[in-house]
């Protein structure tokens, strides 16, 4: 997955909670305090969406849409204190996709940015061909790439960015023995560390959650001193 989020917002205590949001979901996050980083940034690292805060000095959150969306159709979510319709009115105008207002619940900010960078980046797509490989059945397992989502026994198993990668990996290559630092370094797309636990810590979570929706039936195979392994049932 490896979405990179923009956030912008001169409240720094806001800007490092919602990074510990999306970083937990396997975000990459990039910050900005004000509006003339945040057009920098934008210019630079092309992010797949911005979370951004209308009330900022200098240049406001509505100006840095503004001109946002003179170049780039990214999608775009704004963030107020304010509850007056008004000012959601004056975002959406400006180009914004979304509007949230604070304080907000994080299960419910989460959802609202996986849902608008599914629709942005999935469902938009008319011109895409759709592909056999976008499903894969496992079992009672079944894992769609499309939507990131994965279904046991028809009910859906909730995963974080990570965790659906790792699994899609695994369940795409049956078989197949990954090492801990191959996983690592396809998942994250970083250097992998010797000490680095990283993914069993991350194989154990996932393991837990679909061996509870399959009672109790291993999916994910250690390969002693080799690594990690899914076999096609």
């Amino acid at each position: 997955m490896n979405e990179k989020i923009l956030i912008v917002d001169d409240d720094k205590e806001i800007l490092n909670l919602i990074s510990i949001y999306l970083n937990n979901e396997g975000y990459t996050v990039i910050k900005a305090t004000d509006g003339n980083t945040a057009l920098k940034l934008v210019e630079e690292e092309r992010p797949q969406l911005v979370v951004l805060d209308i009330m900022m000095p200098g240049i406001d959150g509505l100006e840095v849409c503004k001109r946002i969306r003179q170049s780039l159709s990214i999608p775009i979510i704004m963030l107020s204190a304010k509850v007056q319709n008004n000012d959601k009115i004056a975002g959406l105008l400006t180009g914004a996709d979304d509007y949230i207002t604070k304080p907000f619940d994080e299960l419910e900010f989460v959802v609202r940015v996986k849902t608008l960078l599914r629709r942005t980046y999935l469902f938009d797509k008319k011109d895409e061909k759709k592909s056999d490989d976008d499903l894969l059945q496992l079992g009672d397992l079944t894992i769609k790439k499309s939507t990131h989502s994965v279904f046991a026994r028809d009910k859906q198993i909730t995963l974080t960015a990570r965790e659906f990668d790792i699994l899609f990996l695994l369940g795409n290559n049956p078989g197949r023995v990954f090492s801990a630092e191959e996983i690592f370094e396809r998942v994250w797309k970083e250097k992998y560390f010797q000490s680095n636990n990283t993914v069993m810590v991350h194989i154990s979570n996932l393991r837990d959650k679909i061996e509870s929706h399959l009672e109790g039936e291993k999916l994910i195979h250690t390969v002693w001193g080799v690594g990690y392994k899914i076999e096609r049932p």
